[in-house]
Order: structure tokens, then sequence, then C-alpha cells
């Protein structure tokens, strides 16, 4: 979908007027949820209170934007601001205004830590985070009283009551989706649990460290070998196809964001939600993901930018956006408003788990090469005669070539 968004200002048509160029990703399932509602009334209001700047928005479909926005760059006509999933790539090739170039002191400041740091390049914040989310352990509420299961806190918990749900027939005991999808957000939740992650404390990558082999060899040893995954191989079992079966009440336990809860409920899943577990006990934090919005250096609109931006960053605008679409605010104020409105309970353990969230390395370029390959390989981690230690080597000097290269 496109949709060309005409401005309403006060002002209109005069040599004084600058025009932003604005390219969204659309966040909607169809035309009755699509972006474009969101976007024309900000940029409504917006242009009824800052006379003189316009704003034309283009919305794509996230299939679509960031080659849209690639190709703009590539010809040299970059729009002022893209609302899109990565940044890195432009901060390097020194097409984008510095966040604090654009934004007040205020606005720049609100951003949750988590997701200022995430933004940033060499600790220079070019990413700014549009919207978040967090991830929990979602259990079938009815399937585990039924087994008289209580929720688990530790892997041990997960293989024990994975078991139990096998026995009871339950065609997924615990959803594994390492496929092709979206596998890196399962593997960094694991391995988050384990005490590792994709990258170390100096923010070099550590994919094929002791901690991640470790929780692979767990993985495969205790959930896959022993066949309480499901019928689907975790490398083919995409995270859709996982959800689905979640909310058609197939799976006892899986990973999940705000949207799966909102969608399981409404097919009357009783959902429960505990914080990951880890090793030894819940982790001590979760996976964030964000998306990221950013102002192009190429028209030289830096002023009329920060103003867009601080409009956008209002707690209103941000709070909008993240209830109509089940998704988190990314900044302190809006995430503090959220945490003392019941509208907004069914969030709060979301929101609880975002200060403490780690998100990918956004800041690499490297970045895409590594997640490609994370996609290419980790599911043969858990295969049959599968080695994690060969796999996870494998990805990691896939992503140290991918670093050289930058």
């Amino acid at each position: 979908m496109t949709a060309t968004l005409s401005g309403c200002g006060s002002m209109g048509g005069g040599p004084e007027d600058i025009t932003l160029e604005l390219v969204a990703a659309d966040y909607g399932t169809g035309p009755a949820n699509s972006s474009e509602k969101y976007w024309n009334r900000l940029v409504k209001g917006f242009e009824a209170t800052h006379p003189g700047i316009k704003v034309d928005v283009n919305v794509y479909s996230w299939k679509k934007v960031d080659r849209e926005v690639a190709a703009m760059v590539k010809k040299g006509q970059a729009p002022d601001i893209a609302q899109i999933g990565a940044y890195a790539d432009y901060a390097k090739a020194d097409k984008l205004y510095r966040a604090d170039q654009m934004l007040s002191i205020r606005t720049q400041a609100n951003f949750l830590p988590p997701l200022a740091e995430a933004g940033s390049v060499d600790r220079t914040q070019y990413g700014l985070p549009f919207v978040a989310s967090t991830r929990l352990l979602f259990y079938n509420k009815q399937l585990f009283a039924q087994a008289g299961l209580d929720a688990p806190k530790t892997w041990s918990d997960i293989r024990d009551d994975a078991t139990v749900l096998r026995q009871r027939g339950v065609a997924y005991p615990y959803a594994l989706p390492l496929g092709p999808e979206e596998p890196q957000a399962e593997t960094a939740m694991w391995l988050l649990g384990g005490g590792g992650g994709f990258t170390d404390d100096s923010g070099s990558y550590a994919i094929d460290s002791a901690e991640n082999i470790r929780t692979f060899d767990w993985l495969k040893s205790n959930l896959v070998d022993k066949g309480l995954v499901g019928p689907v191989a975790p490398g083919k079992l995409d995270r859709q196809k996982a959800f689905d079966a979640f909310t058609d009440g197939k799976v006892g336990m899986l990973n999940g964001h705000p949207t799966l809860m909102q969608e399981a409920e409404r097919k009357g899943i009783s959902v429960g939600m505990v914080p990951l577990p880890g090793i030894d006990g819940p982790s001590k934090g979760s996976l964030g993901v964000a998306d990221w919005i950013m102002g192009f250096k190429q028209n030289g609109h830096r002023v009329p930018l920060g103003k867009f931006f601080d409009y956008m960053f209002s707690d209103k605008n941000v709070i909008d956006f993240a209830d109509e679409y089940d998704l988190l605010p990314v900044t302190d104020s809006a995430s503090a408003a959220m945490e003392t409105d019941a509208r907004f309970k069914p969030l709060w353990k979301f929101l609880a788990a975002l200060p403490d969230s780690q998100f990918y390395p956004f800041g690499k370029t490297s970045w895409a090469r590594s997640s490609e390959s994370i996609k290419e390989n980790i599911g043969k981690a858990v295969a049959p005669g599968g080695s994690p230690r060969s796999v996870l080597g494998r990805i990691a000097r896939d992503s140290a070539a991918a670093e050289r290269a930058e």
C-alpha cells in the first residue's frame, strides 16, 4: 500500500513553505487499521501548529519500505524522514543527522536508556526509537491447569512441563521457531537465559561463546532430541506458524510479544505470561525489539525536522501509536503514563520488562549479514546429528567477516 497524505497547514503554497518528505512502514493488517490513519492525524495536528512546514507521507508495507528508502538514497533522492527497520548503514555513510542536531534536550533525554543506546553508532545516537516490544514466555493456562502444572521459571521447568504436556497429547509442548522468518529473536532469548548473547560486554560478537554453545547443547538434548517441540522441525518452523498454532490451542508454551497476547485472547485462549525462564531462574533481562525513525541530511532541513520530531514524540502521539498496534512506547514519560492507566493493564508486564531488555546490535552495519547467517544456519544446530558448536562457529565467522568488511 502506498498513500500520500496532503497537509492541512494554516499556510500554503508560498515560497517560504518547507515540505518534509516522510517514508513510513505500515503496521496495519489492512485498510481498516493502516498506519496511514495515524500519520494523517499526526500531520494534520503538526501542520496546524507549525505554519510554513508541510509534511508529505508515503506509507509502504514492511516488505517494501526498506527497499524503497534504499532506492531513494541510491538515486540521490533521500527522504527527509524514514521510519524503517534499521539505521546503521545510513549513519555510517554520514547521511543522517545526529539526534542532538535535531531534537530538543528534553526530547532526547526522554528516550528509554536501552533504546537510546541501541540507536547509537560509536556512542553517538542517530537512530530515534519509534516503537518497541519485549518478549515474555506465554503458556496456555487451560492446558497447564488440566495437567496440574505451574508456570515455568527455569529451563528445567520448561523441560518437565513439556514432558507432561506431550504425555497428554499436546501437539507442541514447547514451540521452538528457528525457521528462516525470525529465528534471531528465539535465538537471542535462549542465549540471554543462558547468560550469553550475540555480543560481549565490549560490544564485540561472541556468538560461539562457551555460554552460547552450552545453551544450544541444552536445547538440543533436553527439548528437541526428546521430542518436546512438536511435529515440525525447529529449523522449518517459522514464528508466525508457531503463533498460529498457539492461538489454535495446539501449543503449551512459546515466547511471545503483545500482539500475540491480543490475538490469542480474541480466539478464546487463556494466556499466562511470565518472565523468560533461564538456566537457574528467570532471565535477568528480556529481548527488546525496536523500529527506528531518522532524519536525512541531504535536503538540509535540520531545524524543521527537529520541530517535527519534538511534536511526534509527545506523550499523546507516542501512546496513540503504541495503543493502536499493541506495542510499547519508547519514552520514559509515555511509559510512566501507560503504567498508571488501567486501560493498558494487559501491557504492564511487557512495559516492566522494557528497561532491562537487551536489543540486537543495531549499531553494527554488520548485523544485517550476521542476522542472515543466523536465519540460514541456526536451525541446523538442533537438527538430528547437528553440532551446536560447529553451527555457532559458522555464524561467528560470518559475523566477523562482515564486521571486517565494514
